[in-house]
């Protein structure tokens, strides 16, 4: 009974952030080289675009576009009710939902615009090991904070090194990697292998994928960030099942 209201709550927390977020993803997705979006495809202003990022991306006369919020609402309310159900009343639950949504945000403005902006990236690092540090305290924690920044520091640095290497890795992926090695490290070395791998597999058939189907070239570019990020996920919900 515990586990369902828990899973209930994250259903709600993930509904409730998922409406927030079609506003910033409509605004980030743009290329390196331009600034943030400041109004709708027909050249209105966002309402509310004065400090404002969250919420539906609406122009002054009302038209909506952007992300289905709909589906991106969804999309978080599946996500945390997994983790939920997966974790249960331990404490690093609290972290993977508030991480959790912005794992979504970056997922949709990489695919829109192949960029992991650095506004989310850093930040999201940050919170991931702080909030993790304050969740290793907390009595009934399975996972290490030391382990989960040893996590960061190490997957930040193999994927640096595979970005002077590889021409299908962007400087996003490698801060991004922060956060993933900090989150998949929490549960040990085994599960960021895990997580690491499944990562690539699902980028790799993605991007089979496309050449099947004729819409991609050997040098073409895919957006990584989706897929480490839903490596991620997989490897911490087998961390958190194995506990």
């Amino acid at each position: 009974m515990e586990t369902f209201w828990i899973t209930a709550a994250a259903v709600l927390w993930g509904a409730g952030t998922g409406l927030l977020i079609p506003r910033a993803a409509y605004r980030l997705s743009v290329p390196h080289d331009e600034p943030w979006r400041t109004a709708c495809p027909a050249g209105h202003p966002l309402a509310g675009t004065r400090g404002g990022w969250l919420g539906r991306a609406r122009c002054a006369d009302g038209d909506v576009f952007g992300p289905s919020t709909p589906a991106i609402t969804v999309v978080v309310a599946v996500v945390c009710a997994v983790l939920a159900a997966a974790t249960g009343a331990r404490p690093e639950l609290a972290v993977w939902l508030v991480l959790a949504p912005v794992g979504v945000l970056l997922a949709v403005v990489d695919f829109a615009a192949h960029r992991l902006p650095d506004v989310l990236t850093l930040p999201l690092a940050a919170a991931a090991l702080i909030l993790l540090g304050g969740a290793a305290v907390v009595p009934g924690a399975a996972g290490s904070w030391t382990s989960a920044l040893l996590g960061s520091l190490i997957l930040g640095a193999c994927y640096f090194v595979l970005f002077l290497i590889s021409h299908g890795f962007g400087f996003g992926d490698v801060k991004l990697a922060l956060t993933l090695g900090a989150v998949l490290g929490w549960y040990g070395w085994a599960i960021v292998l895990i997580g690491t791998f499944a990562g690539y597999l699902l980028g790799a058939v993605y991007g089979i994928s496309l050449m099947v189907a004729g819409r991609a070239g050997r040098e073409s570019r895919i957006p990584f960030g989706p897929f480490l990020l839903t490596g991620a996920f997989v490897g911490v919900l087998l961390g958190s099942c194995a506990r």
